[in-house]
């Protein structure tokens, strides 16, 4: 059983093991938890490419124990021609999923790693070059690592609509099959483009030589980005949404992403919180709290730029007070309503000097959208697929907007003077698995590690999973089981340590500078401290 990981002098965790080692031996070479996050976060864009890449987004939240926290946006707008007009005369009455036409957002992740950097050298000291910090993701995409289980089995579940897309087949198949469990996957494309990132600086993935290479073949592909496009992103510094929870203050990322319905879900279990962790009232009270999340969610949040209402007013206590009288104790309120899916890496970091970071990658689906650019050998995400071409729908699409995302990571500063980095992949099981993880640790007193690997559930859809009802993982107890659904709750056990559950994980960073972290073992993660 995984016990809680302590230590004095940094650590970082991450769903696989390459990566926390990644940042801890930057932590080592004297860096702070922002450079130990771009090396682990540069890794496992190698060693998960099958959740995360260059060709995907991201978002940060940055603080330190007793000062501000502040948040990264890192997320690409829609094409220029990406309009509904524009897909019509493809002959698309929905965006693909799979595909170039898939691929109409820009690739914002590697400009979040740049304003990352930006802030380390400015705000905290960091010194450490481009070159060291990319060091250990060249060296794997260069030398190779072992196909893990996660990778084999996302490649075979995903094989009839992945095939046939332009790149995938060279880079993920051998002879046309997915490439045995711990065989050795080389990504000699992806480490030259990184070595060239490491010495023409990360700029050049939006304007320069490398994003001339990069919008050539997205057109060749026939993907609607261009030059323009790349040039016109820019990552985005962003005050986080921050709601207080039993006397400590959770922080989450603004819209486009859903960390509203986060930070809801976790301030209306703190008005309607149960007795104790893992009983009936504890699973029903979070999962109505998470029903009436959605809600508001599904009906409000998009690109803040077309919201009718600011997200922080549903944070009011007033607001609060409101939704809370929705949510239903007495039993199982109507469920389903729409869903969401993604598939996503979260990464949490920690130095000596108390400065913590919450970090998510994402390329949406598994493999995103199947591209794999041929010069950079970049996998392209399919995050515009959330768009609607229904000019009514909320998330309709339009060129230069932002797409939804589901993708957010947490950071709370605890009522004792903790703070506590944590997340999850997952869709729509992130708000969820975060309020498990927050509500078993900080609210009702549960060792860290075992607040992340405590049977879970999954209210709606997630990657992997066609059903939107209940899914428990089957070694929650069977009496609470059976009480939910006498309660009218539509239940389906799912094995134990499901990866539909997501990859969670922790760090909680204390005063006198302990730490402590925790790694799902749902994943292939760890926690590296020293």
């Amino acid at each position: 059983m995984l016990q809680t990981t302590r230590s004095y002098g940094g650590m970082v965790t991450a769903p696989h093991h390459l990566a926390a080692q990644a940042g801890l031996e930057v932590l080592r070479d004297g860096g702070n938890a922002i450079e130990a996050m771009l090396a682990a976060a540069s890794t496992i864009a190698v060693v998960y490419p099958h959740m995360n890449g260059l060709g995907g987004d991201g978002f940060w939240l940055i603080g330190r124990r007793g000062g501000p926290v502040t948040g990264i946006q890192a997320c690409g707008r829609a094409a220029k021609l990406a309009s509904q007009d524009w897909y019509r005369e493809q002959g698309c009455a929905a965006i693909p999923a799979r595909g170039p036409l898939a691929a109409l957002t820009v690739a914002g992740t590697v400009d979040g790693w740049n304003l990352a950097q930006r802030f380390s050298r400015e705000r905290f000291g960091g010194r450490l070059p481009l070159t060291r910090l990319l060091e250990s993701a060249i060296r794997h995409a260069r030398e190779g690592v072992a196909v893990s289980g996660t990778l084999r089995a996302n490649s075979l579940a995903k094989l009839a609509e992945l095939a046939p897309v332009p790149g995938f087949p060279e880079t993920y198949l051998d002879g046309g099959e997915p490439k045995a469990l711990a065989s050795r996957l080389l990504q000699p494309r992806v480490a030259d483009t990184l070595d060239h990132l490491a010495s023409a600086g990360l700029d050049d993935f939006y304007r320069g030589e490398l994003a001339r290479g990069l919008a050539r073949e997205l057109e060749d592909a026939g993907s609607p980005l261009r030059l323009g496009d790349l040039e016109a992103h820019r990552a985005e510094e962003v005050e986080p949404l921050a709601t207080g929870v039993g006397g400590h203050q959770v922080f989450n990322m603004p819209p486009p992403t859903q960390g509203l319905a986060s930070l809801l879900l976790l301030a209306l279990y703190g008005r309607l919180q149960a007795s104790e962790a893992d009983g009936f009232d504890f699973v029903h009270r979070l999962v109505e709290c998470t029903k009436v999340a959605f809600v508001v969610r599904d009906r409000y949040i998009t690109d803040p730029a077309y919201m009718t209402r600011p997200a922080a007013d549903f944070l009011a206590p007033e607001s609060l007070a409101r939704l809370a009288k929705d949510v239903s104790l007495a039993g199982a309120s109507p469920w389903p309503r729409q869903s969401q899916q993604g598939d996503t890496v979260w990464l949490g970091a920690a130095d000596k000097d108390g400065l913590c970071v919450s970090f998510i990658q994402s390329v949406y689906w598994e493999f995103g959208s199947g591209v794999v650019l041929p010069g950079s050998g970049i996998t392209w995400q399919n995050r515009g697929t959330s768009f609607s071409l229904d000019s009514a729908h909320i998330n309709a699409l339009e060129p230069g907007r932002l797409p939804f995302h589901t993708i957010q990571p947490a950071m709370a500063q605890l009522s004792d003077g903790r703070l506590m980095a944590y997340g999850t992949m997952g869709g729509e099981g992130q708000p969820q698995t975060q309020a498990m993880v927050f509500a078993r640790h900080v609210l009702h007193g549960m060792d860290l590690q075992a607040a992340v690997t405590a049977p879970r559930w999954l209210l709606g859809r997630t990657w992997g999973a066609a059903t939107t009802n209940l899914k428990i993982e089957e070694n929650l107890s069977p009496e609470v089981i059976e009480r939910l659904r006498e309660a009218g709750h539509d239940v389906e056990v799912a094995a134990a340590f499901s990866e539909m559950m997501g990859h969670a994980g922790a760090v909680v960073s204390h005063p006198d500078g302990l730490l402590e972290g925790a790694s799902d073992p749902r994943s292939d993660g760890a926690v590296a401290a020293r």
